[in-house]
């Protein structure tokens, strides 16, 4: 079982996927900003550790990172400014990765979007475009990185039900929370998803059989 480090504990994907990854014996510390969310860290499984990983440094990321077997990123600013978004989705996203490296920490998850491709069509005046080109440069990173990489990019989160399938046939625009912290889950304990990015809507595929294919 991989002792897992989530970044960004407290939203709503990442605590879907502490109780699935807990469930299932992995240990997971998830890193959260505001001590006051501690307590819904571990009710869904999770050690919470304080950390505003705005503030880290590559020194900082190395050592928060360090004696983990797997990183997930699912951080990020949330729709606040773009100063905010550049800051969290781009740049310490990247120090995170660099913080993952020196720290010996190989495999990394990163939850992104399916729009995140280099053409993403945002105009710059466009208050997305922020999240848009961090999501881009971030993504691109780790790519090029040394890493055990996997990107998960889901389109458009809702808080339906999660239904165990999903697809990329262009039939659906959106995908359940919970679906994306399966995928997450899933992706920690299969070595098929290193080096691929995964884009997906809600389907018909179950998630399993979705990622083998």
């Amino acid at each position: 079982m991989s002792n897992v480090i989530v970044l960004g504990g407290h939203g709503k994907v990442a605590l879907l996927a502490t109780r699935i990854l807990t469930d299932r014996g992995h240990t997971v510390t998830s890193v959260i900003r505001n001590p006051d969310q501690g307590d819904e860290v571990r009710s869904h499984g999770g050690r919470p550790l304080v950390a505003d990983i705005q503030q880290q440094t590559l020194t900082g990321f190395a050592k928060l990172l360090g004696g983990h077997d797997a990183v997930v990123w699912s951080a990020g600013a949330g729709g606040s400014s773009a100063e905010r978004t550049w800051a969290i989705d781009r740049d310490a996203a990247i120090l995170s990765m660099q913080g993952a490296v020196r720290a010996g920490v190989d495999r990394y998850v990163m939850v992104s979007w399916s729009g995140s491709v280099l053409d993403h069509g945002v105009p710059q005046d466009d208050d997305f475009f922020a999240y848009a080109q961090s999501k881009v440069i971030a993504d691109a990173v780790l790519r090029d990185s040394d890493l055990r990489w996997t990107v998960v990019a889901p389109s458009t989160l809702t808080d339906d039900d999660a239904t165990g399938a999903i697809g990329w046939d262009g039939s659906a625009t959106e995908v359940p929370r919970g679906d994306v912290a399966h995928v997450v889950a899933d992706a920690i304990e299969d070595e098929g998803t290193v080096g691929r990015t995964i884009r997906f809507n809600t389907g018909s595929t179950p998630i399993a059989e979705f990622l083998r294919a």
